[in-house]
């Protein structure tokens, strides 16, 4: 990590000049199985590789010095614990959020409106599931087919405000080896 990003404020971040928007979405990192030592798939949490691993893929992130204002999460323990992961290696560490429309089931055009609360934000990273964060996706540029997401994985939106529209614009998408290759 660069010193000059260490020692970048919030207040200098949010000072950046107006213009475009930036959403990341995060698959959450690799997961414990499905099945009977995990009834809840709500408590199903990272496995040990899948914490060592996203660690890796969001130190490579890190160095792109994408400037999130708040980490949103949802509530399910491996977004959750992938969301921390992401956190531990920004700087500075953005706010982290929990939101009930990135749970499993919930429509893209949900997600996009309850994304309106964060309005006065210029840079957001939304950390989910598949298939859900997949079709959200393909949502944001108009697509009608889901963009799938390897878990771990990650994809960068230029968008024209908070709620995004349909007429986004994917810049990149990267899988978890492609940034485990940056560091």
């Amino acid at each position: 990590m660069t010193t000059a990003r260490k020692s970048r404020t919030r207040t200098q971040s949010r000072q950046r000049p107006s213009g475009p928007r930036m959403l990341y979405l995060v698959r959450h990192a690799i997961a414990a199985e499905r099945g009977p030592e995990y009834p809840d798939d709500n408590l199903r949490p990272l496995t040990k590789a899948g914490i060592a691993k996203m660690r890796t893929a969001a130190r490579g992130f890190a160095d792109l010095d994408p400037e999130i204002d708040v980490v949103i999460s949802s509530p399910l323990v491996r977004a959750k614990q992938t969301a921390k992961i992401l956190l531990a290696e920004l700087a500075p560490a953005p706010v982290h959020e929990l939101l009930e429309e990135l749970s499993p089931g919930h429509s893209p055009a949900d997600l996009a409106e309850a994304l309106g609360r964060y309005e006065k934000q210029r840079v957001i990273a939304l950390v989910g599931h598949e298939p859900d964060l997949g079709t959200f996706a393909a949502f944001l540029i108009g697509a009608h087919k889901a963009i799938p997401f390897k878990k771990g994985g990650i994809a960068c939106f230029e968008v024209s405000a908070f709620p995004p529209t349909r007429s986004s614009t994917l810049l990149w998408a990267a899988t978890p080896k492609m940034l485990r290759g940056l560091c």
